[in-house]
Parts: C-alpha cells; structure tokens; sequence
C-alpha cells in the first residue's frame, strides 16, 4: 500500500481500519492532502469524504496536535492528530477521538513513565 497526497478515502481506508483496531476501537479519522478521507467508529467506516477542523490544522502546520475542537463533528472531545510525512512533504493527517475524555492520552503517559524513571534512576538502585 501506497499513500500519496492524492490517495483517495478508498485507498487509505484499509490501513485507517488497522490503526483503528490498534487503538482498542477508538474513533479514527484519516484524510490525504489533496482528498477528503474517512471517519471510523465501531469497526464501521461512517464516513468516505470526511475532514475535520484538527485534520485540517495538521495538514496546514506539520505538526502534532492534541486539542478539543471546537467545531465539527467531534466538538468538546479531544482528538491527537498527527501527520503523515514523505521526505518534506505533508501528505496527510491520521487522528484519533478520544472519546475517554483523556483517560486514552493519560494512558499514554503513564506507560512512558518506566521508561523515563528507568533511564534517571542511577546504577545499581531501583525504584
């Protein structure tokens, strides 16, 4: 599988339904550059011409994004939006619903802890 700037919601939906599973069957939202893309919930594909106000911004800025939008279809829930990047080029934006209202982002934080406590803790200690 390919994605381009161009990839159509058809093409990428394969690999958004993927993430989709990997993340325990939150919400996902993917879309190209040049091309509208999908919107996913409960392993169903609700959307094949979906962009939000995030997906957007991430395709404009680069960058990830971690925001409560305040439009659109999920207005007042937080969604992690990230780029998808090609060389320089941004070629599309993949975001997730964080429909645990920052249970999921806490999660995410907690389980780089260990890691971050294992490379401060010195020699021969534990924690």
């Amino acid at each position: 599988m390919q994605i381009t700037s161009s990839s159509s919601s058809k093409e990428i939906a394969p690999m958004a339904l993927a993430i989709h599973q990997l993340v325990n069957k939150l919400p996902i939202t993917m879309r190209c550059k040049n091309s509208n893309g999908v919107r996913i919930e409960e392993d169903k594909i609700i959307d094949y011409d979906y962009t939000g106000p995030v997906l957007e911004k991430v395709l404009e800025k680069g960058k990830f994004i971690h925001e409560t939008p305040e439009t659109g279809t999920y207005e007042g829930i937080p969604v992690l939006v990230v780029p998808i990047i090609e060389g320089e080029e941004v070629i599309g934006a993949i975001g997730i619903v964080d429909i645990t209202r920052g249970v999921f982002s806490d999660l995410m934080q907690i389980a780089r802890r260990p890691d971050l406590i294992k490379s401060e803790t010195p020699k021969g200690e534990f924690y």
